[in-house]
């Protein structure tokens, strides 16, 4: 009997453990999903978590239910590959050992707070109560500013959520370059007009050097006022990847091989947002879209390699940059694999029909998964 351990149930990571669970039934697998909580985060809604708007909760247990996968509830503080072990921290507080024959590791990433202040002064997106931290602050405001770091599609999406949502707030949105700036010039011209639509300010070309407890501060030392500072600007991997000797890229990514292992750590692999998964095109960052692939890829990998096979190697390619502008537009940005942007492009209810599609398809899937009715060549869709 092989034990096989999956770290984090996000996107890449209950793909991962459902489908290893059917893939090495028949060979003694035993799949366990660590999670630190027992719902799942559904992280291309945290925006709307911020806004304040209510979500239904989503148990990881229910989702679970019949596939053979035992879940345990705690959170990672330690993995030692070299042992095959990790360690837990419990709810109520105790510790425990967990040990595993082969490893996914789906813990994600954190937010880049590198820059001062952030970690004192500014909310992330770090995991679900980090945005209810953000929603109560602003429930406390009848009036004032709110400060929106970071001009990529989290960033965009936040800000426009956070003016429709609550239009007695101002927003401003800082960001080096333009936002949305992968896009394509119609579809970054239709966002900016949503933006100006809602009474989003943007301030282009600025970088913040400094968060402070009432504002941010500006390259030149110029300073805006902040009621509530959301730091989107960049991700990097956990410490726990780094401390554990895997080998990791400069943003503290797993680095891993063709199949998804570690290069350091062959019983080891790694998908989503932790891991550096290099293509044709360069090395993938972390969405959504390359995350459910990856974590599908990693079980197959894994089932291949306990039958003595040669696993497959992974194959990705992007093929949109989808983005609302609060519960009423969105714009979808139609791109190549290597995420730079088509001719075409959807906007308005068709784009926001699209979206919604997107965002709510995980838990049917994995529901369809569990059955063995969604064969990975759908996923051909996003690139396998």
């Amino acid at each position: 009997m092989s034990e096989i351990l999956v770290l984090g149930g996000g996107y890449a990571g209950m793909m991962a453990a459902i489908r290893a669970a059917r893939l090495t039934r028949k060979t003694g697998g035993k799949v366990t999903l660590v999670n630190a909580s027992p719902t799942f985060t559904e992280r291309l809604r945290l925006h709307q978590t911020a806004a304040g708007q209510p979500l239904a909760p989503r148990s990881l247990a229910e989702s679970l239910a019949g596939t053979g996968v035992r879940l345990e509830i705690g959170r990672v503080t330690a993995l030692d590959p070299a042992r095959g072990q990790v360690r837990l921290a419990d709810p109520d507080g105790g510790e425990r050992v967990l040990g595993y024959d082969k490893l996914v590791y789906a813990l994600g990433a954190v937010t880049d707070t590198s820059v001062p202040g952030v970690d004192d002064h500014a909310y992330t997106y770090d995991d679900h109560e980090s945005a209810v931290r953000l929603s109560r602050r602003l429930d406390d405001l009848t009036r004032g500013t709110v400060v929106v770091a970071g001009g990529g599609l989290t960033g965009v999406e936040s800000a426009a959520e956070l003016a429709e949502t609550r239009p007695h707030l101002r927003v401003v949105l800082v960001t080096r370059g333009r936002p949305g700036s992968m896009m394509g010039e119609s579809a970054r011209a239709y966002l900016d007009a949503g933006l100006e639509r809602l009474g989003v300010e943007v301030r282009s070309g600025a970088a913040v050097t400094k968060v402070l407890p009432d504002g941010v501060e500006l390259e030149g030392g110029e300073l805006i006022h902040s009621d509530a500072t959301l730091w989107t600007t960049g991700i990097k991997g956990l410490s726990i990847a780094t401390e554990s000797g895997l080998a990791v890229d400069a943003q503290g990514r797993i680095v891993v091989d063709s199949a998804l292992r570690s290069v350091s750590h062959p019983d080891v692999y790694a998908v989503g947002d932790a891991a550096a998964i290099t293509q044709k095109f360069g090395v993938m960052h972390g969405t959504c879209q390359g995350g459910i692939p990856a974590g599908l890829h990693a079980a197959g990998s894994l089932a291949a390699t306990l039958q003595g096979k040669e696993p497959a190697a992974f194959r990705f390619g992007y093929v949109h940059q989808p983005t609302s502008l609060g519960r009423r537009d969105a714009v979808i940005q139609f791109t190549h694999q290597d995420d730079t942007p088509r001719r075409w492009y959807l906007t308005g209810r068709a784009a926001i029909r699209y979206k919604e599609v997107l965002c709510a398809s995980s838990f049917p899937t994995f529901k369809l998964l569990k059955r063995g009715l969604v064969p990975v060549w759908m996923f051909r869709l996003t690139g396998i």
